[in-house]
């Protein structure tokens, strides 16, 4: 499965680290994809060919077999909890660590 020419300039104006950051977010079970269509343009059909040209044949079969079996993870409207921003009891507001010396 090749990827379109459409695809292909989507893919061409990111840098490469929103493309290290789109596969991070792939594999995040917080991050749905809704999320990353809303902010990077592709639909879940285009991340999945994305998905397959950054990541290697085992890393894909482990990535797309664990999508699908949580698959309720990767969908807001599947997702049977309110979606919220974890932030650790050790952060503070302004973003320092707390207790770190």
């Amino acid at each position: 499965m090749g990827v379109s020419q459409d695809l292909k300039k989507k893919l061409a104006q990111f840098t490469a680290d929103d493309l290290d950051r789109m596969v991070r977010m792939g594999w995040e079970d917080r991050t749905t994809f809704e999320a990353i269509q809303h902010q990077f343009g592709l639909s879940e059909n285009e991340f999945v060919r994305f998905m397959r040209t950054q990541l290697s044949a085992s890393a894909f079969t482990r990535w797309r077999k664990r999508a699908h079996n949580q698959g309720q993870l990767k969908h807001e409207t599947k997702r049977g909890f309110k979606k919220t921003r974890f932030k650790s009891t050790r952060q503070s507001v302004d973003g320092v660590t707390k207790g770190w010396k």
